[in-house]
């Protein structure tokens, strides 16, 4: 009787939405400015502290460190998905002696005024542990067939173990920020910032903006690292990695108003918990030391990072060639902020699906039934990887990002709920649907079930069922838009 009352209450306010919007208009949210983007992981086997540049000629950049820690490559593609099979080439290779002789760490690649820079670290061939930050400058359109010449090390405060150099603008002003043993401290790296003289030497006092005192950041090493920075909505926000190179691994997130002065460190506020961490649901482990691009069409941020398929080590991690190149969307919360979720499992990238007329309501599944919601939290509850369907080509699946092998699946009653695939013949029928253009919205998307032909999945006082769309309120309860 209770889901009765509501069930009638909502078919008022409904009927209400429609007479204040006008004879035969639904309310319905604009296509979402940040479309859905999906890619296939992983982008590249054995390529850790992974760099992926957007430049203006179209192409994709990508750099990383080689598990041979020998040499710094470059490959282009006009996508990321491209940059997997793009072809790869050498720009530059260790001394034979000296600095810059061994341990070749964490390439970033830039273009800056014209030309191209490299950033990377790099230890000695007389003590492989001097490892120091030092720059190569590129002149030509082309980074792969540009000339490169050494411009050198970057000095900073201290002649101590320095790596990790990132560069970006903020307010029109160029800073480097890095990480860096401080001798006055009691751990391995701390993370810094300066203002840039050039691309080569930063300018005034390097400031210290956090250290790792928290115990998630010092787990088998004290370690702040890795900085990258993103920025959105009058905020800076920079990710670090934090603990050692196994699957303790972690990214944190410092943040700051754009306005500020970005070199004092009260400028910036350390969130107390990671925001990236290892997931043995999905079995990614040690998710680290990231940088960020856009996609395609310039609408999705793009996390990019490195992580391991396995959780147990044999001996030192750095020894460990297995650290792979991943990427995936980053939402952004209400309040401004960004949500990286969780690392998705291999293979295709999941997506969000929120409903055409109730703009910040997403699909999720929550205690295993399927519904709508706003502000979800977890993020991946509202992720779900579009596979080919469990009947076969043709038709998809949509298996949940947090539980893989669980997928949305109709019940008797019609409503739907996520649940693990049995392997039985009516399990995939009921989990699987035919993609159609959005009903209400040809630019969004409708599901038919397979099992019943007619019914689509659709929202009704905020559940998910299959049923036969017969009004524009239902037709409308049936579109969603991928984001």
């Amino acid at each position: 009787m209770r889901r009765n009352a509501v069930r009638l209450l909502m078919a008022v306010l409904f009927a209400l939405v429609g007479c204040l919007a006008g004879p035969g208009t639904i309310a319905h949210a604009a296509v979402p400015d940040s479309p859905a983007v999906t890619y296939t992981n992983p982008i590249a086997e054995q390529r850790a502290d992974p760099h992926i540049f957007k430049h203006t000629d179209g192409y994709y950049y990508f750099t990383a460190t080689v598990p041979a820690y020998d040499r710094i490559v470059l490959r282009r593609a006009t996508t990321i998905q491209g940059l997997k099979t793009a072809p790869e080439t050498t720009i530059w290779t260790k001394h034979a002696s000296g600095v810059m002789g061994a341990n070749i760490w964490a390439p970033e690649i830039h273009y800056i005024d014209g030309k191209w820079y490299v950033y990377f670290a790099a230890g000695s061939t007389t003590d492989k542990w001097a490892i120091r930050m030092y720059v190569l400058e590129g002149t030509g359109a082309n980074p792969l067939t540009a000339a490169w010449a050494e411009k050198g090390q970057i000095r900073t405060t201290w002649e101590s173990f320095s790596l990790d150099a990132t560069t970006f603008v903020v307010g029109g002003v160029r800073y480097l920020s890095w990480a860096q043993r401080n001798p006055a401290e009691d751990n391995n790296t701390s993370l810094f910032i300066a203002k840039m003289a050039n691309p080569w030497t930063i300018t005034g006092t390097a400031a210290e903006i956090s250290q790792p005192t928290l115990s998630w950041e010092t787990i088998g090493f004290k370690v702040n690292e890795g900085p990258a920075v993103i920025q959105r909505g009058g905020k800076v926000f920079m990710t670090y990695s934090a603990s050692a190179t196994d699957a303790n691994y972690c990214l944190g997130m410092l943040t700051a108003a754009a306005t500020a002065d970005l070199t004092n460190p009260a400028s910036w506020a350390k969130g107390s918990q990671p925001v990236f961490k290892s997931s043995d649901a999905t079995s990614q482990y040690g998710p680290g030391h990231n940088s960020f691009t856009v996609s395609e069409d310039g609408k999705s941020d793009i996390l990019v990072y490195h992580d391991r398929s396995y959780k147990d080590i044999t001996g030192d991690p750095l020894n460990d060639p297995n650290r792979r190149t991943r990427v995936q969307k980053v939402y952004w919360k209400a309040d401004g902020t960004p949500d990286f979720g969780i690392p998705v499992a291999d293979g295709v990238t999941p997506q969000r699906f929120s409903s055409y007329n109730f703009a910040d309501r997403f699909v999720r599944h929550f205690d295993y039934r399927a519904r709508i919601d706003a502000n979800v939290s977890p993020l991946a509850d509202s992720q779900f990887r579009v596979v080919t369907g469990l009947t076969g080509s043709g038709t998809v699946s949509l298996e949940s990002a947090n539980f893989p092998g669980y997928y949305l699946r109709s019940n008797a009653s019609f409503e739907v709920r996520l649940e693990k695939n049995d392997g039985t013949a009516g399990f995939a029928s009921a989990a699987t649907f035919h993609r159609r253009a959005g009903l209400s919205d040809s630019a969004g998307v409708s599901y038919e079930s397979y099992a019943s032909a007619g019914r689509y999945l659709r929202h009704y006082t905020y559940l998910l069922y299959v049923q036969t769309p017969s009004t524009a309120t239902d037709r409308a309860d049936a579109t969603f838009y991928g984001q």
